[in-house]
């Protein structure tokens, strides 16, 4: 490992919105960073992602909430409905608004990840090696000062140093994401027997729509993939009688950009997001690698960003030495494992009580949620 006034070398393996943050954290703090990846090119598939206000002051601490500001639209007046189009209750869009000073924001996956790749281009010394997949953490860990696992639920990263007792578990759900070319004129989502169906908007005339259904048969594919003809009518029939303007909104998407995936989620929780046991590289893991969890409260990019966020100001915040870092990344784990941990139950559990069989129970309860 190298020496260097206050700096080090890091290698972040996996270039999504965990591993970019983060590689864009540590260059600003003067680390030497490179960033692999095992895709030969980023993702480009669609859908939006709601942006906290904590997670954008995240981002303007990163100096890439100005290019998140370009591209996002707030997102406002969204209500949970029934399948008949009654309205249940308002999502607290306007509290947050009032609490944080700032309203929620949406923005479609590759304006935000065209965002954080620009940021670390505009470094001119950051290398993204596209195509590269990491088979021996531990060869990896001895050339560098610091490993990231930002490489998603199923991190070889998090595997090499953690074991495979933690790992993907399905939820018997098949998830479903999609832009329409169509200016939806309502938002939220609609909670029916066992599946529902959200619409948020994404930017002039669009609208993201996201949906559940539970698994049939055999169940989904293990991550975002390109549907099949019959897997689309299937999902046409189950929401062919809702509300409008959700027929609609599937009419006005094209089939070839729908996005089908079995939702999982990591468990059991792990004991910690850090490795730091003096004999090589200390890792830390970001994002899906260290809390993948259901989409159900809309938070997986927000925890993402936060965890880049917290792990580069520790890591900043220490002195040079390896004993200082691996203090830095235990300060890392201390602030956002718990909180991280805590998203992701509460969204495992909003889950079965959205996709729960027992509709007129959570109906009522739904009901009695504050204006």
């Amino acid at each position: 490992m190298t020496e260097r006034e206050g700096t080090g070398t890091a290698t972040v393996v996996g270039a999504g919105i965990a591993g970019l943050a983060t590689a864009i954290g540590l260059r600003r703090a003067g680390w030497a960073v490179t960033v692999l990846e095992r895709r030969t090119e980023p993702e480009r598939y669609g859908a939006a992602f709601g942006i906290h206000p904590t997670a954008q002051s995240a981002l303007d601490r990163l100096g890439v909430g100005g290019a998140l500001r370009a591209h996002a639209v707030p997102y406002r007046d969204a209500h949970i409905r029934t399948p008949d189009g009654r309205t249940l209750a308002r999502l607290p869009l306007e509290r947050i608004e009032r609490k944080a000073g700032r309203p929620e924001l949406l923005i479609s996956r590759p304006y935000l990840l065209d965002a954080l790749l620009a940021a670390l281009d505009a470094f001119g010394d950051v290398p993204v090696k596209l195509g590269e997949t990491v088979s021996d953490v531990a060869a990896l860990a001895a050339t560098q000062d610091l490993v990231v696992g930002a490489d998603g639920i199923r991190s070889a990263v998090r595997t090499a140093r953690f074991g495979a007792r933690s790992g993907p578990r399905p939820v018997s759900t098949v998830a479903w994401i999609g832009i329409a070319d169509f200016e939806s004129p309502v938002h939220g989502e609609t909670w029916g027997r066992g599946r529902f169906f959200g619409l948020t908007p994404v930017e002039p005339g669009r609208t993201n729509w996201y949906a559940t259904v539970p698994v049939r048969g055999a169940g989904g594919s293990t991550g975002p993939a390109a549907s099949s003809a019959a897997a689309e009518e299937e999902l046409r029939a189950a929401f062919a009688d809702w509300h409008d303007p959700i027929p609609r909104i599937l009419d006005a998407t094209d089939p070839a950009t729908w996005i089908r995936y079995e939702m999982r989620h990591l468990h059991p929780a792990l004991p910690s997001f850090v490795s730091a046991d003096g004999r090589t590289a200390p890792v830390a893991l970001v994002g899906d690698a260290a809390h993948a969890m259901t989409p159900n409260l809309g938070q997986g990019a927000c925890t993402a960003i936060l965890d880049a966020d917290a792990l580069t100001r520790a890591v900043a915040a220490a002195p040079p030495g390896p004993a200082a870092l691996a203090a830095a990344l235990r300060a890392y784990d201390r602030e956002r494992r718990r909180s991280a941990q805590r998203t992701a139950f509460a969204s495992r559990t909003l889950h079965r009580f959205m996709s729960t069989e027992r509709t007129w129970l959570r109906d009522a309860a739904v009901r009695l949620l504050p204006g």
